[in-house]
């Protein structure tokens, strides 16, 4: 199966690396790749591409706008956040306009490879420096008033892994379970919550909070 993925980073050199990346790796097609947000919003509705690689930091409108004004013509467009910034208001910005994965650039080809393979399957993939800050915040919300929405200790585990960026197979290695069982944990987990992915989850704590 190919994924087809767009681009948009205003960074030449950075675009035409992401391009290249893209172009000789197996089953992932670049459908278009954009210097600018609203480029971006004229370009990507026609490409019709699966995933979206954006940057934060564009020349006019910012990229967490075009990643708003992009879901409400493609609400199921995928998007994940390339960027340098790491900061806490940035990261949930993000997320609240609708952005399914935050990655900062620095992150090696096949891990952002990997990336998108994880979005494309329902996952919200994070680096290891966005997923630090994401799980404090879990850590300082505090229990929900909610008796149905506190998770077990077990659950508790296995979310802190799944805002790290581990995939189901590395939890269970982790934790010395089968994916099947990290599986039925994460439905318990989503249920509770009562969202549907990782990034809910996020956004539903951070407007609690």
């Amino acid at each position: 199966m190919t994924r087809n993925v767009a681009i948009v980073e205003d960074d030449a050199g950075i675009r035409g690396d992401l391009e290249a990346l893209l172009k000789i790796s197996p089953g992932y097609r670049c459908v278009g790749a954009c210097a600018s947000a609203e480029e971006a919003l004229v370009q990507i509705p026609h490409w019709r591409p699966e995933v979206v690689l954006m940057d934060i930091n564009l020349p006019g409108m910012s990229g967490i706008e075009c990643v708003a004004r992009l879901k409400l013509k493609m609400p199921d467009l995928l998007v994940l956040m390339l960027t340098v910034y790491d900061d806490g208001e940035s990261i949930f910005r993000a997320l609240k306009a609708g952005a399914s994965g935050y990655l900062v650039k620095r992150l090696a080809s096949d891990k952002l490879l990997e990336a998108i393979q994880e979005v494309s399957a329902g996952g919200a993939p994070m680096s290891c420096q966005i997923a630090r800050k994401v799980v404090q915040f879990f850590h300082h919300a505090g229990p929900s008033e909610e008796v149905s929405e506190n998770l077990s200790p077990r659950e508790l585990e296995i979310l802190d892994l799944l805002v790290a960026g581990c995939f189901f197979k590395e939890i269970a290695d982790r934790l010395g379970i089968s994916g099947e069982t990290v599986r039925t944990h994460v439905n318990h987990i989503y249920r509770k919550l009562h969202v549907r992915s990782r990034t809910e989850a996020v956004v539903k704590y951070l407007r609690k909070g």
